[in-house]
């Protein structure tokens, strides 16, 4: 039984970024679809069982590499989604990636060096918690953190930003070219939804720990970080690397969506799949009964 997500997804997936516009996606948006916590809840757990099947078809392929890259202003659900969509998959065919402000070692490297050497192996699905994106974003929101990296003056001119986006899109080109399906999503919060939310961490004792008085300074820079991600997605949005821009001012909606994405793109390869086990099933029959006779069975 297909989920009533699916239909909704065409419209928040961005592989052209030529006419992009985030004032045109609503962060409050559910597809028209109106569904209670239980109902929610119930379609969730049915596409996590689903989602851990193909995972584990994805493992024992080995040839492909599932790269999941999640981007977000604070408190749009980040490592909840994370922690919701990927809770039935086995551990041991995920990795997650949590990328915060570089240190000194990355920081003598290439700012792609560290995500580099983050990246999933063949039959695994990464999970990038931030990412390079960072460096088009937050460093362009704060311009002053280029002064870590040590760059050669003449390279910061006023293509700078425009060069740092084509080698992100570069290195992603490169990455599909080599077996690794690149998905990425902007969890997209309205500013009245981030405020609810992290009001609510002061409110929460259990969400204390969550509240940072950075939050606020971050969030005084709202349009500045709107402009960033909009420029961002617009030169690195491709066919081989679509962005989602998911609607995240209701949680069971954009946990939904992201699940219902991942399992359109890995549901297509299980007939593949089944076909290649069925064809080395049979090369090694073959192989068995035309073995010598000391190594047969």
């Amino acid at each position: 039984m297909k989920s009533p997500i699916a239909g909704a997804l065409k419209r928040y997936r961005i592989a052209d970024g030529s006419n992009f516009r985030l004032k045109d996606h609503d962060p409050a948006a559910t597809g028209g679809i109106d569904l209670d916590a239980e109902a929610a809840n119930a379609l969730l757990a049915r596409d996590v069982a689903r989602l851990a099947d193909l995972q584990y078809r994805l493992y024992a392929e080995n040839r492909w590499s599932l790269l999941c890259i999640f981007q977000a202003l604070d408190a749009a659900g980040k490592d909840g989604t994370i922690k919701h969509v990927m809770s039935g998959v086995n551990p041991q065919g995920v990795q997650v990636s949590a990328f915060k402000a570089p240190g000194l070692e990355e920081l003598a490297h290439d700012f792609l060096w560290r995500v580099a050497r983050q990246l999933p192996e063949r039959g695994r699905i990464g999970i990038f918690n931030r990412s390079h994106y960072e460096e088009v974003l937050v460093v362009r929101v704060h311009p002053e953190l280029l002064e870590r990296q040590h760059l050669p003056e003449r390279l910061r001119d006023k293509h700078f930003w425009r060069h740092r986006l084509a080698d992100i899109a570069a290195f992603e080109r490169y990455l599909a070219r080599q077996g690794t399906v690149v998905l990425k999503f902007f969890l997209n919060i309205s500013k009245e939804e981030q405020k609810r939310r992290l009001l609510a961490r002061l409110d929460e004792p259990d969400k204390n720990w969550k509240f940072s008085a950075g939050d606020l300074a971050e969030r005084a820079r709202w349009d500045d970080y709107m402009d960033a991600y909009e420029r961002a997605i617009t030169a690195t949005a491709a066919p081989h690397a679509p962005w989602y821009v998911v609607p995240a001012d209701h949680k069971w909606f954009r946990n939904l969506a992201i699940a219902q994405t991942l399992l359109d793109v890995l549901e297509p390869d299980r007939k593949r799949w089944e076909e290649d086990v069925k064809r080395r099933g049979e090369e090694n029959l073959k192989a068995i009964n035309t073995a010598p006779p000391h190594l047969s069975p």
